[in-house]
């Protein structure tokens, strides 16, 4: 059986290959030894050569909280970070669900709609006829999905089919 890579999986992982390559590579090759702190932040490699610059330098304002420790700093930009990356998951994960839902709305709406117990669409107006035996066999009780989530049976709304609305009364 042979297994057919899609395209979006080789690009995905030809992305994460190259995020790994970027966060390794600096480490392998030594980039930063001769430095006291090799991989600081650009504040401060900018501070760094202010200073070297123009020695009598002062900064316009200070800083509203400054953390008692790096690491601390570093956990709350992390956190910051963390919590960037959850606002922008959240907002493209509700842009594609969106979407989804509303290709399936427009592919609703242009035709029956009617689905087997199995969830499986009919777009001619029957229902599926299912392997023999099984439970989505004929006349068991097709359901429509629209957005109203009517419950009408494959036989119509007064056809006694399997109508939803009897099931419970």
């Amino acid at each position: 059986m042979s297994t057919r890579i899609s395209r979006n999986t080789k690009i995905n992982g030809l992305l994460l290959l190259v995020v790994f390559a970027l966060a390794v590579l600096p480490l392998v090759l030594g980039l930063g030894d001769h430095k006291e702190e090799p991989f600081t932040g650009a504040d401060a490699e900018a501070e760094t050569a202010i200073t070297e610059l123009q020695p009598d330098y002062e900064p316009w304002f200070s800083p509203l909280y400054e953390p008692p420790s790096g690491e601390i700093e570093s956990a709350l930009f992390a956190l910051q970070a963390a919590l960037g990356a959850g606002v922008l998951a959240y907002y493209f994960g509700l842009r594609r669900g969106r979407r989804q839902g509303a290709a399936l709305a427009a592919a609703d709406e242009g035709g029956a709609g009617l689905t087997d117990g199995a969830g499986r669409t009919d777009r001619a107006g029957g229902t599926d006829s299912g392997s023999p035996g099984s439970p989505e066999a004929p006349g068991s009780g097709a359901t429509r999905s629209d957005a109203q989530g009517s419950g009408l049976s494959a036989a119509g709304p007064g056809g006694r089919a399997g109508d939803v609305r009897d099931r419970d009364a």
